[in-house]
Order: C-alpha cells, then sequence, then structure tokens
C-alpha cells in the first residue's frame, strides 16, 4: 500500500504527523506486541508497516492537510520518534533493504474462484493507479496455515467467505524465484454474488472475467489478457487451472476441441526462471475447454448476470435434427 492519490492544490500545504501522533502509532503498533515479535528487523518492518496502513486509511483521511507518505518516509518517522527504534536508525538503510528483501520471500496464499460454468474466474484490480488484475491472494501471517490465510485475504478483498468451500487438497501452488504462491480452488459460485472489499484503498475493482480472455498461460509473473488488461501472477496458473478444470467441471461444460499442451501432473520446472509449479487434486486429464464467445463481460461490467437460455438452446437443436 502506498500513500494516496490526491489532487495538487496550490493553496493547500501538507504536514508530516506531529510527534504526538507517531508516539500513539508507536505505542499501539509496535511496543504492545509479543515480545517474540521484537525479536527480528523484519518482524518489526511488519509492524511498521501495519502502523502506515493504519496512517494512511484513518489518520490522514479524517485529517487532510496531513501529507500521505511512502513506507519508506514513515519508516524513517517512525524510527526516529520510537525510543524503542532510535538507536538504530543508522542502519535504517540496510535495514530497510534487507525487509523489502524478505517480504518477496514470504509464501503468499489466496483463491481462484470459479462461477457455476467453471468459465469464469474472479479477478481482483489494486488500488494504485495502473495496478495490475490478479487472483485475491496475501502474504501469510506468522505461524498461520495456507488455508486459513486464503480465507482471510479472499474475505478481506472480496467480501466472499470462502472456508465452507475451500477444499485443503484442491489448489495449484506456483514458485517464482524463492516466493511460493498457493491459490485454492473454489468452484461453483454464483455470478450474482455480491463482492465488497472489506479493507480501505486496497482493492478498487472486482469482476468476473471469461478465462479463455486471460491469454495463453506462461511463467512471467506479468502478462495481458486479451482485452489488453495488465494481469499479475495469473499466468503462471493457467495451464493447470484449465486442465483442473476439465476434469471437475459438470458434463455440459466440458469441451474437447483445443488442447494444452504443457498440462503436468506433479511438479513442472523451468530451469531459466527457477520456478516451479505444482497442481493437487484428485485426477487431471490433458485436454481444454473450448473458448467460446459470450455477451460483454469485461472490467466495468463487473456484476452483470448473464445466463444461458438453455429451453431455447434444446428447442432449437430438436428443430434441427427434426428438419
Amino acid at each position: 500500500m502506498t500513500g494516496l492519490h490526491r489532487s495538487p492544490s496550490a493553496s493547500m500545504k501538507y504536514y508530516l504527523p506531529p510527534q504526538e501522533l507517531l508516539d500513539d502509532l508507536c505505542s499501539r503498533f509496535v511496543l504492545n506486541v509479543p515480545k517474540e515479535d521484537l525479536e527480528s528487523f523484519e518482524r518489526i518492518l511488519f509492524l511498521v508497516e501495519q502502523a502506515h496502513w493504519f496512517y494512511e486509511d484513518n489518520s490522514v483521511e479524517q485529517n487532510p492537510s496531513l501529507k500521505s507518505l511512502s513506507l519508506r518516509e514513515f519508516t524513517s518517522l517512525m524510527f526516529n520518534s520510537c525510543a524503542a527504534l532510535r538507536p538504530y536508525i543508522a542502519h535504517i538503510d540496510d535495514i530497510y533493504k534487507d525487509f523489502t528483501s524478505y517480504k518477496v520471500r514470504v509464501p503468499v496464499t489466496g483463491a481462484i474462484i470459479l462461477d457455476e460454468s467453471f468459465e469464469r474466474c474472479l479477478l481482483v484490480k489494486g488500488w494504485k493507479i495502473g495496478a495490475s488484475w490478479s487472483f485475491p491472494r496475501g502474504k501469510k501471517n506468522k505461524d498461520e496455515e495456507d488455508h486459513t490465510c486464503a480465507v482471510r485475504e479472499v474475505l478481506e478483498e472480496t467480501g466472499f467467505d470462502i472456508s465452507k468451500l475451500l477444499k485443503i487438497d484442491e489448489y495449484i501452488e506456483v514458485t517464482i524465484g524463492e516466493q511460493r504462491v498457493r491459490l485454492y480452488i473454489i468452484a461453483g459460485v454464483k455470478d450474482d454474488t455480491v463482492f465488497a472489499p472489506q479493507t480501505k484503498k486496497e482493492i478498487s475493482e472486482i469482476s468476473w472475467l471469461r478465462i479463455s480472455d486471460l491469454q495463453q498461460a506462461g511463467i512471467e509473473a506479468m502478462s495481458r489478457g486479451a482485452n489488453g488488461l495488465k494481469l499479475y501472477m495469473v499466468g503462471p496458473f493457467l495451464t493447470s487451472l484449465k486442465s483442473w478444470i476439465v476434469s471437475h467441471a459438470p458434463p455440459t461444460t466440458q469441451k474437447s476441441d483445443l488442447y494444452f499442451k504443457g498440462s503436468s501432473l506433479g511438479n513442472t520446472t523451468n530451469g531459466s526462471t527457477g520456478g516451479t509449479m505444482k497442481i493437487k487434486s484428485n485426477h487431471l486429464i490433458q485436454l481444454g475447454l473450448e473458448e467460446s464467445r459470450q455477451p460483454d463481460s469485461r472490467p466495468g461490467k463487473s456484476f452483470r448476470s448473464f445466463k444461458f437460455n438453455s429451453s431455447m438452446i434444446l428447442q432449437a437443436m430438436e428443430a434441427s435434427f427434426s428438419a
């Protein structure tokens, strides 16, 4: 999370948080925590990051004259103002660098939510200008179980509780560099479900997107969808996701006109990037889904509900056979 996007004003002056506010944030988020959370700078910086989120989401919102700060700027202020952290201010550059490096190694979990047709999945868009679309997911807390983290993060980002639909053995796991990302497959969610983020200034939009519009699967974290959408950590999951869909989808949605080469059971390793992919489920076959065209469901149409008129389709089929 970064600073708020506020329109510049020639007459508006922004001020750094006063010492009283910094003392309150230090006391609330850093000092009054279990002792084990203060045993490493990585854990301390996570606490400072939580204080930063609170400052941006609450303090700045309630007092627009306060300056919106980057995490790096906020960390410097906290180390300067908090007596417990002040002795380490001379090393803050190295501490912050180590923290950013550590963050990319923290395991991430979330969910791939599929609609009832198994043809669309739910993606969320970040808050920042130019943010990418991704599956709802987030970093694990200390000692948190993978599935518990997934339930918490999906609830925070979409307002939807997946706990009753989550199956611990149904997930796709990808490792890029040093970070493990596990997404549980949550299938059969009604397309008229109301989604709404539970956290401030983190998710700007939620939308059902057709899997066939997410372009080809690949190992690159960043990719583009067929409609030009910028995607993050979507492509590496697509091959295994399509294989899972074919072996689990209702018979009426299973197609075999397209073959997705590269679908795998177990682990797949790419030597050039060090990335690995793993899918765990009951059974997989190397067939794909037919890419069918349906009415517009692009972002901006996030909650449009579209359903086939099955009776009309069956009548048309019977008429063609009897002709």
